[in-house]
């Protein structure tokens, strides 16, 4: 909303299960808005947008670091997201801009809590204590089948394939799952978008949302 001309600060997460195409249209849609937003746009990424978390994110996605525990992971996760509203996404609300964000604490429930089995309430209260319960104003989730899934990427994203990515199917499953239950329990946050359609759909289909939902960035 505007104050005295001014337009507060607006939130906004991309998520889905591996091989969803969020990360395709998140990039169609920044090159789409950049023009009209300018400065007021800021995009960054889970884990990573600054330093520090993007080095916690190396760490996390090695393929040669799969003697990880599964809560270490939870926790490193957890760290960066940390780092990352710290320095990166509560100054440019703070300076009233539009964040797009791939992945926030959705991810984490539906991965470490589902996928990995640790516990989503577990997982989800202790994301609410390293972000200081900050979540976003409107999460944009993705979802495709995870065969579907699993099939792109190992189609489109040879080069790209991480630790998550070599998950048994069943993994994906739970996260798929776990990603729909926190869609059906917040419907005012979360918006599905069926990523089984056409790319140019999808990117239009997100846009749709964004721009009703943040108007006083367009006007």
């Amino acid at each position: 909303m505007k104050r005295d001309g001014i337009v507060k600060g607006k939130f906004i997460s991309f998520e889905g299960p591996d091989g969803a195409g969020k990360t395709t249209a998140l990039n169609k849609v920044v090159t789409d808005l950049t023009p009209v937003l300018k400065d007021k746009l800021v995009v960054t990424r889970e884990p990573g947008g600054n330093r520090i978390s993007e080095a916690i994110r190396h760490i996390i996605l090695d393929r040669k670091n799969t003697e990880m525990d599964d809560r270490t992971e939870a926790l490193l996760y957890a760290a960066a997201r940390r780092q990352h509203i710290v320095e990166t996404i509560q100054p440019a609300l703070d300076e009233n801009k539009l964040v797009l964000c791939d992945r926030y604490i959705d991810s984490s429930v539906a991965y470490q809590g589902a996928g990995r089995q640790i516990g989503t309430t577990e997982v989800y209260q202790m994301n609410l204590f390293a972000t200081g319960g900050l979540l976003p104003n409107l999460t944009i989730y993705f979802d495709v089948p995870s065969e579907v899934g699993l099939q792109r990427i190992m189609t489109h994203r040879t080069d790209e394939i991480n630790r998550l990515d070599v998950e048994q199917l069943s993994f994906h499953q739970r996260v798929r799952k776990s990603y729909l239950e926190i869609a059906k329990a917040q419907p005012q946050r979360i918006k599905v978008i069926d990523a089984t359609k056409s790319k140019d759909q999808v990117v239009q289909d997100v846009e749709k949302i964004i721009y009703a939902a943040n108007q006083e960035f367009f006007n």
